[in-house]
Protein backbone atom coordinates (compact mmCIF):
# COMPACT_ATOMS: atom_id res chain seq x y z
CA UNK A 1 0.00 0.00 0.00
CA UNK A 2 1.06 3.54 -1.11
CA UNK A 3 2.09 5.82 1.62
CA UNK A 4 0.32 9.39 1.30
CA UNK A 5 1.30 12.73 2.42
CA UNK A 6 -0.50 15.69 1.45
CA UNK A 7 0.63 19.40 1.28
CA UNK A 8 -0.87 22.55 0.88
CA UNK A 9 -4.22 21.58 2.38
CA UNK A 10 -4.29 19.00 -0.22
CA UNK A 11 -3.60 21.06 -3.59
CA UNK A 12 -0.17 18.18 -3.69
CA UNK A 13 -0.29 15.23 -2.69
CA UNK A 14 3.38 12.56 -2.41
CA UNK A 15 2.40 8.90 -2.96
CA UNK A 16 5.18 6.44 -2.36
CA UNK A 17 5.47 3.12 -3.39
CA UNK A 18 8.22 0.84 -3.92
CA UNK A 19 10.87 3.03 -4.88
CA UNK A 20 8.40 5.05 -6.53
CA UNK A 21 7.19 8.33 -5.66
CA UNK A 22 4.10 10.52 -7.70
CA UNK A 23 3.85 13.96 -7.43
CA UNK A 24 0.17 14.42 -7.94
CA UNK A 25 -1.28 17.85 -8.12
CA UNK A 26 -4.83 17.45 -7.04
CA UNK A 27 -6.82 20.79 -7.77
CA UNK A 28 -9.08 19.78 -10.43
CA UNK A 29 -11.72 22.25 -9.89
CA UNK A 30 -8.85 24.60 -10.94
CA UNK A 31 -7.53 22.58 -13.80
CA UNK A 32 -4.66 22.05 -11.57
CA UNK A 33 -3.18 25.82 -12.11
CA UNK A 34 0.24 26.91 -10.26
CA UNK A 35 -1.18 28.99 -7.41
CA UNK A 36 0.93 29.82 -4.99
CA UNK A 37 -0.58 26.78 -2.67
CA UNK A 38 0.21 24.70 -5.84
CA UNK A 39 3.98 25.78 -6.72
CA UNK A 40 4.29 25.90 -2.68
CA UNK A 41 3.36 22.36 -1.96
CA UNK A 42 5.21 20.73 -5.25
CA UNK A 43 8.21 22.25 -3.41
CA UNK A 44 7.26 20.82 -0.70
CA UNK A 45 6.77 17.30 -2.30
CA UNK A 46 10.29 17.56 -3.59
CA UNK A 47 12.12 18.77 0.00
CA UNK A 48 10.12 15.93 1.59
CA UNK A 49 11.86 13.28 -0.74
CA UNK A 50 15.02 15.09 -1.07
CA UNK A 51 18.19 12.39 0.42
CA UNK A 52 15.25 9.73 0.49
CA UNK A 53 15.30 6.72 -1.35
CA UNK A 54 13.37 7.31 -4.57
CA UNK A 55 14.18 5.42 -7.17
CA UNK A 56 12.21 7.44 -9.98
CA UNK A 57 9.38 10.41 -9.52
CA UNK A 58 6.57 11.03 -11.12
CA UNK A 59 4.79 14.22 -11.71
CA UNK A 60 0.77 14.09 -12.92
CA UNK A 61 -2.54 15.83 -12.57
CA UNK A 62 -6.26 14.57 -10.88
CA UNK A 63 -9.09 15.23 -13.20
CA UNK A 64 -9.30 16.56 -16.60
CA UNK A 65 -6.20 18.09 -16.81
CA UNK A 66 -2.37 17.91 -16.24
CA UNK A 67 -1.80 21.58 -15.28
CA UNK A 68 -3.43 24.50 -16.96
CA UNK A 69 -0.58 26.57 -15.96
CA UNK A 70 -0.70 29.90 -14.38
CA UNK A 71 -3.95 30.81 -12.20
CA UNK A 72 -6.04 33.40 -14.28
CA UNK A 73 -8.27 33.90 -11.60
CA UNK A 74 -5.13 35.72 -9.26
CA UNK A 75 -4.58 37.85 -13.18
CA UNK A 76 -8.38 38.75 -12.56
CA UNK A 77 -7.60 39.66 -9.17
CA UNK A 78 -4.36 41.65 -10.04
CA UNK A 79 -5.87 43.53 -12.35
CA UNK A 80 -9.09 44.40 -10.69
CA UNK A 81 -7.02 45.38 -7.76
CA UNK A 82 -4.53 47.13 -9.33
CA UNK A 83 -2.06 45.62 -7.61
CA UNK A 84 1.33 46.34 -8.71
CA UNK A 85 3.37 44.66 -11.12
CA UNK A 86 6.33 43.79 -9.40
CA UNK A 87 3.85 41.25 -7.39
CA UNK A 88 2.85 39.59 -10.68
CA UNK A 89 6.29 39.54 -11.70
CA UNK A 90 7.44 38.35 -7.79
CA UNK A 91 5.22 35.73 -8.33
CA UNK A 92 6.13 34.33 -11.96
CA UNK A 93 9.86 34.17 -10.58
CA UNK A 94 9.88 33.23 -7.19
CA UNK A 95 6.96 30.67 -7.33
CA UNK A 96 6.59 29.51 -10.29
CA UNK A 97 9.67 29.55 -12.08
CA UNK A 98 11.63 28.33 -8.95
CA UNK A 99 9.00 25.26 -9.24
CA UNK A 100 9.59 24.48 -12.36
CA UNK A 101 13.30 24.85 -11.77
CA UNK A 102 13.05 22.38 -9.06
CA UNK A 103 11.06 19.89 -10.94
CA UNK A 104 14.19 20.48 -13.92
CA UNK A 105 17.07 20.17 -11.34
CA UNK A 106 15.15 17.13 -8.66
CA UNK A 107 18.08 14.83 -7.93
CA UNK A 108 16.04 11.55 -9.09
CA UNK A 109 14.69 10.58 -12.28
CA UNK A 110 11.29 12.48 -13.31
CA UNK A 111 8.77 10.79 -16.24
CA UNK A 112 5.44 13.00 -16.43
CA UNK A 113 2.31 12.11 -16.85
CA UNK A 114 0.40 14.09 -19.02
CA UNK A 115 -3.35 12.76 -20.04
CA UNK A 116 -4.66 15.99 -20.06
CA UNK A 117 -4.14 19.93 -21.23
CA UNK A 118 -1.09 21.04 -20.18
CA UNK A 119 -0.88 24.81 -21.19
CA UNK A 120 2.18 27.58 -20.75
CA UNK A 121 3.78 27.42 -17.81
CA UNK A 122 1.91 23.77 -16.89
CA UNK A 123 4.20 22.66 -20.42
CA UNK A 124 6.97 23.75 -18.84
CA UNK A 125 6.47 21.50 -15.86
CA UNK A 126 6.01 18.71 -17.79
CA UNK A 127 9.02 18.76 -20.02
CA UNK A 128 10.96 19.93 -16.99
CA UNK A 129 10.69 16.30 -16.44
CA UNK A 130 13.08 13.70 -18.08
CA UNK A 131 10.69 11.48 -19.83
CA UNK A 132 7.62 12.35 -20.77
CA UNK A 133 4.28 10.52 -21.88
CA UNK A 134 1.59 11.61 -23.37
CA UNK A 135 -1.97 10.70 -23.56
CA UNK A 136 -3.58 10.66 -26.97
CA UNK A 137 -6.22 12.67 -25.77
CA UNK A 138 -4.18 15.16 -24.23
CA UNK A 139 -3.02 18.32 -25.60
CA UNK A 140 0.21 20.65 -24.83
CA UNK A 141 0.67 24.22 -25.70
CA UNK A 142 3.33 27.38 -25.28
CA UNK A 143 0.40 30.23 -26.14
CA UNK A 144 1.18 32.72 -23.79
CA UNK A 145 0.37 34.80 -26.00
CA UNK A 146 -3.10 33.91 -25.58
CA UNK A 147 -2.88 35.74 -22.37
CA UNK A 148 -1.02 38.54 -24.47
CA UNK A 149 1.60 37.43 -22.34
CA UNK A 150 5.18 36.78 -23.12
CA UNK A 151 7.51 33.40 -22.40
CA UNK A 152 7.92 33.28 -18.93
CA UNK A 153 8.50 29.95 -16.34
CA UNK A 154 11.64 28.54 -17.88
CA UNK A 155 10.29 28.59 -21.86
CA UNK A 156 13.08 29.92 -23.26
CA UNK A 157 15.57 27.78 -21.90
CA UNK A 158 13.58 24.63 -22.08
CA UNK A 159 12.04 24.52 -25.57
CA UNK A 160 14.09 25.23 -27.90
CA UNK A 161 16.39 22.67 -26.21
CA UNK A 162 13.68 19.87 -26.92
CA UNK A 163 12.61 20.92 -30.51
CA UNK A 164 15.59 23.80 -31.97
CA UNK A 165 15.20 27.11 -32.01
CA UNK A 166 13.02 28.32 -35.03
CA UNK A 167 10.45 25.30 -34.10
CA UNK A 168 10.59 26.76 -30.60
CA UNK A 169 9.86 30.12 -32.17
CA UNK A 170 6.75 29.18 -34.43
CA UNK A 171 5.14 27.57 -31.56
CA UNK A 172 5.45 30.79 -29.64
CA UNK A 173 4.35 33.13 -32.16
CA UNK A 174 1.31 30.96 -33.65
CA UNK A 175 0.21 29.40 -29.51
CA UNK A 176 -0.44 26.21 -31.52
CA UNK A 177 -1.92 24.01 -29.13
CA UNK A 178 -0.19 20.42 -29.95
CA UNK A 179 -1.86 17.18 -30.56
CA UNK A 180 -0.05 14.04 -28.76
CA UNK A 181 0.93 13.34 -31.86
CA UNK A 182 2.39 15.72 -33.32
CA UNK A 183 4.00 16.79 -30.07
CA UNK A 184 5.74 13.55 -30.29
CA UNK A 185 6.76 14.49 -33.89
CA UNK A 186 8.30 17.47 -32.72
CA UNK A 187 9.96 15.98 -30.10
CA UNK A 188 8.28 17.85 -27.42
CA UNK A 189 7.05 14.67 -25.75
CA UNK A 190 8.89 11.30 -25.54
CA UNK A 191 5.67 9.12 -26.15
CA UNK A 192 2.60 9.67 -27.52
CA UNK A 193 0.12 6.66 -26.35
CA UNK A 194 -3.32 4.99 -27.12
CA UNK A 195 -6.11 5.29 -24.74
CA UNK A 196 -5.92 1.53 -24.19
CA UNK A 197 -2.27 1.14 -24.07
CA UNK A 198 -1.64 3.71 -21.91
CA UNK A 199 -1.64 2.57 -18.34
CA UNK A 200 0.37 -0.47 -19.30
CA UNK A 201 2.84 1.61 -20.97
CA UNK A 202 3.31 4.22 -18.67
CA UNK A 203 3.70 1.75 -15.58
CA UNK A 204 6.40 -0.23 -17.75
CA UNK A 205 8.09 2.88 -18.33
CA UNK A 206 8.45 4.08 -14.82
CA UNK A 207 9.19 0.05 -13.45
CA UNK A 208 11.96 0.10 -16.00
CA UNK A 209 13.81 3.59 -14.42
CA UNK A 210 12.50 2.79 -11.43
CA UNK A 211 14.36 -0.64 -11.52
CA UNK A 212 17.60 1.19 -12.98
CA UNK A 213 21.14 0.99 -10.91
CA UNK A 214 19.65 4.87 -9.67
CA UNK A 215 23.64 5.96 -8.41
CA UNK A 216 24.55 5.29 -11.70
CA UNK A 217 21.04 6.93 -13.95
CA UNK A 218 20.95 10.25 -11.13
CA UNK A 219 24.73 10.98 -12.00
CA UNK A 220 24.20 10.44 -15.52
CA UNK A 221 20.95 12.88 -15.04
CA UNK A 222 23.57 15.14 -13.49
CA UNK A 223 26.11 14.72 -16.43
CA UNK A 224 23.33 14.85 -19.37
CA UNK A 225 22.27 18.73 -17.61
CA UNK A 226 25.48 19.73 -17.68
CA UNK A 227 26.51 22.42 -20.83
CA UNK A 228 30.29 21.73 -21.30
CA UNK A 229 32.02 23.59 -23.67
CA UNK A 230 34.24 20.95 -25.14
CA UNK A 231 34.52 17.38 -25.51
CA UNK A 232 37.30 16.71 -23.71
CA UNK A 233 35.98 19.01 -20.58
CA UNK A 234 32.87 16.55 -20.53
CA UNK A 235 34.90 13.62 -20.91
CA UNK A 236 36.87 14.95 -17.84
CA UNK A 237 33.83 15.67 -15.62
CA UNK A 238 32.65 11.88 -16.53
CA UNK A 239 35.80 9.97 -15.74
CA UNK A 240 35.12 12.38 -12.14
CA UNK A 241 31.66 11.14 -11.80
CA UNK A 242 31.92 7.74 -12.42
CA UNK A 243 34.57 7.00 -9.93
CA UNK A 244 31.84 7.42 -7.16
CA UNK A 245 29.97 4.86 -9.29
CA UNK A 246 32.29 2.27 -9.50
CA UNK A 247 32.29 1.84 -5.75
CA UNK A 248 27.83 1.30 -5.64
CA UNK A 249 26.87 -1.97 -5.15
CA UNK A 250 24.42 -1.70 -8.61
CA UNK A 251 27.53 -1.62 -10.06
CA UNK A 252 28.92 -4.86 -8.92
CA UNK A 253 25.98 -6.87 -9.36
CA UNK A 254 25.86 -5.14 -13.18
CA UNK A 255 29.15 -7.13 -13.98
CA UNK A 256 28.17 -10.24 -12.18
CA UNK A 257 25.26 -10.28 -14.37
CA UNK A 258 27.13 -9.78 -17.29
CA UNK A 259 29.90 -12.37 -16.29
CA UNK A 260 26.73 -14.91 -15.43
CA UNK A 261 24.72 -14.36 -18.31
CA UNK A 262 21.12 -13.03 -16.43
CA UNK A 263 19.67 -9.99 -16.05
CA UNK A 264 21.03 -7.60 -12.73
CA UNK A 265 18.90 -7.39 -9.96
CA UNK A 266 19.55 -3.66 -8.91
CA UNK A 267 18.42 -2.28 -5.55
CA UNK A 268 19.01 1.65 -6.18
CA UNK A 269 22.85 1.39 -4.18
Amino acid sequence: MADVTEFSDGVVRLERDDGIARIVLADPDRRNALSTAMTDGIGAALDHLEGGDARCVVVAGEGPAFCAGGDVDSMLERQESDAPTDDAVRHIVQEIGRCVKRVYECEFPTVARIEGPAFGAGANLAVACDVTAMHEDARIGFGFREVGLAVDSGTSYLLPRLVGENVAKELVYTGELLTAERAEELGVVNHAVADDEFEGRFSMLVDRIASGPTVALRTSKRLLRSEFATLGEAIEHEAGAQAAVLESDDHAEGVAAFTEDRSPAFEGR
